[in-house]
This record gives C-alpha cells, structure tokens and sequence, in this order.
C-alpha cells in the first residue's frame, strides 16, 4: 500500500490541475514501487526547489522530482540532476515512449496512456544511480 503524502506533498500537487494531481499521484506511486523493488527505501519525501522530491536511502541514488507548470500545462515531469547521465539513458532505452527535456527530465501527458513499467525503471535508475556508478551494494 503506497503511503499517503504529507501535507507539503499535497499542497504542492494541489497548484496543479486535477487531472494532472492524478497523473502526479500515479508517478510518485510508481517511484515508491521502484524505491521498493531496488531497495532504496526509506525513501525521504520532502520539498526541494518548490517541488515534490524523492531521496533515496542512504545515498544510493539521485533525488527524484516531480512537477507540474501551467507553463507546459499538457505534461507532468519526472526531473533528476542535471549533472547525470540519467536521461541520456533513458533516451537510448526509451526513444519513443517519452518526451525528454535537454539532460534533467522525463515529460509525461497528463492524460492518455504512458509507458508506466518504463518510468518506474527510470525511477529505479535514478534511486540507485551512485550504487550502479560504484559496483557496491549498500544495506
């Protein structure tokens, strides 16, 4: 059961449209899932540049952001540092499943279907992204 977000997450989800908080709310189930399986978890859900952000136990990984701007009001968007190769990747595994936005993030319509086994790999990826780089397993 994918936990409830505390009250800054949905605040911050409730500047979007509702038909954008849903595809949102399914996007951060997915990271969930993905800290899950990778065994990232606890995953730290805070506040970072504004928006909703997912920070990986122990360091394993990149911090994960979510967002919404009336400024592209047709996407959410799944963002990660800019300074990984993260979306380089996904580009090579995923040419036609997403929009992409220079090397920092995912774009994802807020309506329709979408690659959702896909962007919870992405998810995987960004949650171990320093433990990949390294080799090394941390507990």
């Amino acid at each position: 059961m994918t936990p409830l977000p505390s009250d800054n997450i949905k605040s911050a989800f409730a500047e979007a449209p509702a038909v954008a908080q849903e595809r949102l709310n399914e996007m951060r189930a997915l990271i969930l899932a993905a800290a899950e399986a990778t065994r990232t978890t606890p995953l730290q859900e805070t506040m970072k540049w504004g928006q909703p952000a997912y920070v990986p136990a122990k360091k394993n990984g990149t911090t994960i952001r979510l967002g919404w701007s009336p400024k592209a009001p047709d996407h959410c968007c799944l963002l990660v540092h800019c300074q990984t190769d993260l979306v380089g990747r996904w580009r090579s595994l995923y040419p036609d499943e997403f929009t992409y936005q220079d090397n920092r993030a995912i774009l994802v319509p807020v309506t329709g279907p979408y690659a959702k086994a896909a962007l919870q790999q992405m998810a995987g990826m960004a949650l171990t992204y320093h433990r990949d780089k390294t080799g090394k397993t941390r507990p």
